[in-house]
């Protein structure tokens, strides 16, 4: 993860996490998740959720890919 990055997605969950960040670098955007619950060990802990995080210079085509993707 660079120290620059954006948030494109918030979502209830680790595994909602990695699959948003996995539809991301399956179109070739590099995507990371992140998680205030102890490195997923606790994960009641997720209390401000789950954000999955881009460079700047991806943000638009990556809110746009999950704009279009099916909820």
């Amino acid at each position: 993860m660079t120290n620059r990055t954006v948030p494109v997605a918030s979502v209830s969950s680790r595994a909602e996490g990695d699959i948003v960040a996995g539809l991301l670098q399956s179109e070739g955007i590099d995507a990371w998740v992140t998680a205030d619950d102890a490195g997923g060990e606790l994960g009641s802990l997720q209390l401000e959720g789950v954000r999955v995080l881009v460079a700047p210079a991806d943000e638009a085509r990556a809110r746009q890919i999950l704009a279009n993707s099916p909820s």
